[in-house]
């Protein structure tokens, strides 16, 4: 499967940052996309999902994605203390 918005120009892990995003809700989901994505949390992995973690921030100040704001905003804080 490839990508095409994205692809060639996102940063490494985006896409593993993006399906843990929207699997916040489920946490032994979301425990279970950064164990199969490595690059999440390495120091590679914290640009793409500052960039995922951003990206639907904005979404949610638009007013989609308002069911995972709260979670959002938890992990944007969690980014910024690494």
């Amino acid at each position: 499967m490839l990508d095409w918005e994205g692809w060639g120009r996102a940063p490494e892990g985006f896409d593993g940052a993006t399906l843990y995003a929207y699997s916040l809700l489920q946490p032994d989901t979301a425990a279970r996309v950064r164990a199969a994505f490595r690059v999440l949390g390495s120091p590679a992995g914290l640009a793409a999902e500052a960039t995922v973690c951003a990206q639907l921030l904005q979404t949610a100040a638009r007013g989609d994605n308002l069911v995972l704001e709260v979670q959002l905003r938890n992990w944007a804080d969690e980014l910024r203390h690494r």
